[in-house]
């Protein structure tokens, strides 16, 4: 099966290295050409425009930072769109709206080709080793069609229901990543303004109650102090804002994410909207006049268990 892949970034560079690794006929586009190139060295083609990358594919791939860029890039004139046929698949891998999905989604089917959404979790250090999860949402036949590409890219895939259901599930996740994040930095700011040792209270919390996914990774970029966790402030909103508009749509009125907004808010504007989201700590650290480090612990977080062949998730339903 040919795939074709848009979107070159932090986490789409990574997707797409998995495929290549593992043999797969790889089409490439991204705006910077740069970007590419690591890719074309190692065997993957180039396609000229998005519509070039589709007509050529049996799978079209999009990993882009905002539903606006995904829309363009499907919609243009020598989009995405135009080059799409008849049992053509696109996986949307971007965070994005449901709603939006879903419209596009209606745009693919009219020309024949049949849209799922695949994002994905787990960090760029699990992407780059193909033991990120994935969630999918779509059409179950179109699913079984490409769950082999999703278990190269995936250790772990779920198939959510309908289109747009992973990207809402996808929102829900981050949402509570983003709550635990904050929570985590205010916990060691608390530890270190009292004195207490911050690789000890790092080993306290992975093993008690308290621990999660998010303090095992981005708390060792911040006592490190690169607070290298390759996403953004600016994403963090992006997805926060998804997450808000799922609850409105569901009629369920917030507490704490728009508290969330508004710590972000803050943190974009004493650091930048692209400053790392970890840094976020850095509101704590640079309030109580601390330095939230610890030796031993590394600038980049690095996957260490060893690439292992993905499954499908089913879920319980007796």
């Amino acid at each position: 099966m040919r795939v074709g892949f848009i979107g070159l970034g932090n986490v789409g560079g990574k997707l797409a290295g998995t495929l290549l690794r593992n043999g797969v006929d790889l089409t490439v586009r991204d705006l910077d050409r740069s970007a590419a190139e690591p890719f074309l060295a190692a065997g993957a083609g180039w396609a000229d425009s998005p519509r070039a990358l589709a007509e050529a594919v049996d799978v079209v791939v999009t990993c882009l930072p905002s539903p606006a860029i995904c829309a363009a890039v499907l919609e243009a004139e020598d989009g995405i769109l135009a080059g799409l046929g008849a049992g053509k698949i696109w996986l949307e891998m971007s965070t994005t709206d449901a709603d939006e999905v879903r419209r596009l989604g209606d745009l693919v089917s009219a020309r024949g080709a049949i849209p799922l959404d695949c994002p994905v979790s787990g960090g760029c250090h699990r992407a780059a080793t193909g033991n990120i999860a994935i969630l999918a949402g779509g059409d179950r036949a179109a699913f079984e069609r490409v769950l082999p590409i999703l278990t190269t890219m995936g250790r772990r895939v779920l198939h959510t229901g309908g289109l747009g259901t992973a990207s809402e599930l996808k929102v829900v996740t981050n949402y509570l990543a983003t709550a635990n994040l904050v929570a985590v930095g205010e916990a060691l700011a608390v530890a270190g303004k009292a004195g207490l040792d911050l690789a000890t209270t790092y080993e306290a919390i992975r093993i008690s109650s308290g621990n999660s996914f998010v303090h095992e990774t981005e708390s060792q970029v911040i006592l490190n102090g690169s607070y290298d966790i390759s996403f953004t402030m600016d994403l963090v909103l992006k997805d926060v804002g998804l997450f808000q508009a799922v609850a409105a749509r569901a009629g369920v009125t917030l507490e704490i994410a728009p508290m969330l907004t508004g710590i972000f808010q803050d943190g974009a504007a004493r650091f930048g909207p692209r400053a790392w989201s970890s840094m976020i700590v850095r509101r704590h650290e640079d309030d109580c006049g601390i330095a939230l480090r610890a030796p031993g612990f590394p600038a980049q977080l690095v996957d260490d268990e060893p690439e292992e062949p993905g499954r499908e998730v089913v879920v319980a339903r007796s």
